[in-house]
């Protein structure tokens, strides 16, 4: 005999602000219209409908977002998904560097006439060597790239304004699956291309793993994942603080893993030099600026009533990150590590801003990662142009003497070194002065001498390359620039710009920045 059930009230439909995620939401419907162009468009015309579609939809995107943020957006923020998204200041301006640094990032990976073809490879499942390997040389690049990219980008647009850890260990999985794909795809070099990929996606799953673990016992801490509901937690809680520190270390690990920073940055070098150039610049500028986007939204909204007790080790990740990045620079031979290199100690300046827990800390933090985004971004679109007959020629001995050959590409260069390094006139002093103005008004002092030393270390080293370029006789069989084409220009005249224009006038972009803060 049957028992009668009771009927049961329907699930209720959380609302939704389209308006809010538009920009988002336009990202990922287009990554999927992307992924039907490789399914059913002509192979002969993909290269192209591809390639106007991610533009278009990055651009719609960005007129999105700026339509939003100019009318209808609240100053507090809002919350949507049922409050798993928060679409706030600093959300808009982690989105709107996304996709600027991501329009630049498909000019690079869109150029063929650097190397015939495109820079990736044809098939990508042919092992490296073999003939078929060197009949594909000869033909057009797969277009797959695409779709991937904007995966990844509305992976980090999701990761930086996910307002529980649930939401953002989904985000970070749909960012980083697409990366580990297109670190392997290099048209040239196909080894060291596809040990790239392999390390970066072994070390990734690790950095996962802590991730996963971590939330879990916050989880089990605060009985929600939600960042505010952990905060509360956190704040007027009686239980034991075992669970919440041992889960916010572990969350953190993952966070800095992505942010290269060390002692968490081991992927870095490898893969930075073995992925194709256009997908380091991607992953260089948009990555870092994703990952911090999610470390300052962790520690503000999660964890701010408990910054005495991670401040501290926070400060030794910081110096380490420094240590780390301006000494092993200085060894480096080859210009792709030793940009790699450079990024994690960059990474400690922005780890100095993020510690600091205030409104100077956030905007400067976020106007850090919009003019190093854009620095970087247009630093190895100029590394693609200096090539040999094995491809590009990133040994530093290859660029000895670069100024005679071609100097307009070595002034570019130049002017690019000197903002990586902070000098005045460049986004990168403007960048480092409001980082270290923020931790110093939260007294942290000691923090910023360290930063100071190490920023003049690493100095060091982009002034060795200046003086190589511009000092040095080059070989009379040393490696050629090569003309780029309309993409690569655009992309390193974006970055170039954007980098003087912010090194000039930072003011907007420090006061947009500093409009507002998280909303929970």
């Amino acid at each position: 005999m049957f028992l009668a059930q009771a009927p049961t009230a329907p699930v209720p439909v959380p609302p939704i602000d389209y308006a809010a995620v538009l920009p988002m939401l336009i990202v990922f419907g287009v990554a999927c219209v992307s992924v039907l162009v490789e399914a059913f468009a002509p192979k002969a015309t993909r290269w192209g409908i591809q390639v106007g579609i991610s533009i278009i939809a990055i651009l719609a995107a960005g007129v999105s977002l700026v339509t939003y943020a100019s009318g209808s957006s609240p100053k507090a923020g809002t919350t949507t998904f049922s409050g798993a998204i928060s679409v706030d200041r600093p959300s808009l301006f982690l989105w709107g560097t996304l996709l600027l640094l991501a329009l630049g990032a498909v000019f690079l990976i869109a150029d063929r006439k650097i190397v015939p073809g495109g820079a990736f490879v044809a098939q990508a499942a042919i092992s490296p060597g073999t003939v078929q390997d060197r009949e594909q040389a000869a033909t057009t690049s797969q277009t797959e790239v695409f779709p991937l990219t904007l995966f990844a980008l509305g992976g980090m647009m999701a990761f930086c304004a996910a307002n529980d850890l649930l939401t953002m260990f989904i985000a970070l999985e749909v960012l980083s699956l697409p990366l580990y794909l297109m670190c392997g795809l290099a048209r040239r070099r196909r080894l060291i291309s596809q040990e790239a990929a392999v390390k970066y996606f072994l070390l990734g799953a690790f950095s996962s793993a802590f991730f996963l673990y971590g939330l879990a016992l916050l989880y089990g801490y605060a009985n929600s994942v939600k960042l505010a509901d952990i905060a509360h937690a956190a704040a007027g809680s009686d239980r034991s603080d075992t669970l919440l520190f041992a889960g916010l270390g572990l969350l953190v690990v993952g966070l800095l893993f992505k942010g290269s920073v060390g002692p968490f940055h081991t992927w870095t070098p490898d893969v930075y030099q073995g992925a194709p150039t256009p997908v380091t610049g991607f992953m260089a500028s948009c990555t870092k600026v994703a990952a911090f986007g999610g470390i300052l939204r962790v520690l503000s909204v999660a964890f701010s009533s408990t910054s005495w007790e991670w401040r501290g080790v926070l400060w030794a990740v910081a110096i380490i990150s420094m240590v780390i990045g301006a000494i092993l620079g200085l060894t480096q031979t080859d210009v792709k590590r030793m940009i790699a290199y450079s990024s994690i100690a960059h990474a400690g300046f922005l780890l100095v801003g993020a510690i600091a827990m205030t409104e100077n800390g956030l905007s400067s933090t976020l106007f850090y990662l919009l003019a190093y985004g854009f620095t970087t971004l247009a630093a190895f679109g100029v590394i693609s142009l200096v090539r040999d007959s094995s491809g590009e020629a990133t040994h530093l001995s290859a660029w000895a003497g670069l100024a005679k050959r071609s100097p307009v590409l070595a002034g570019v260069f130049t002017f690019l070194l000197l903002a990586l390094a902070g000098i005045p006139l460049t986004s990168g002093f403007v960048g480092k002065f409001v980082v270290f103005s923020a931790a110093l008004s939260d007294g942290m002092a000691p923090l910023v001498v360290v930063a100071l030393v190490f920023s003049a270390v690493a100095a060091f080293f982009y002034l060795r390359v200046i003086v190589l370029m511009y000092f040095s006789e080059p070989a009379a069989d040393g490696p050629t620039v090569t003309v780029p084409g309309g993409f690569t220009t655009a992309a390193i005249t974006l970055g170039v710009v954007v980098t003087l224009v912010l090194g000039l006038v930072p003011a907007f972009a420090l006061n947009w920045a500093g409009s507002g803060g998280f909303a929970s």
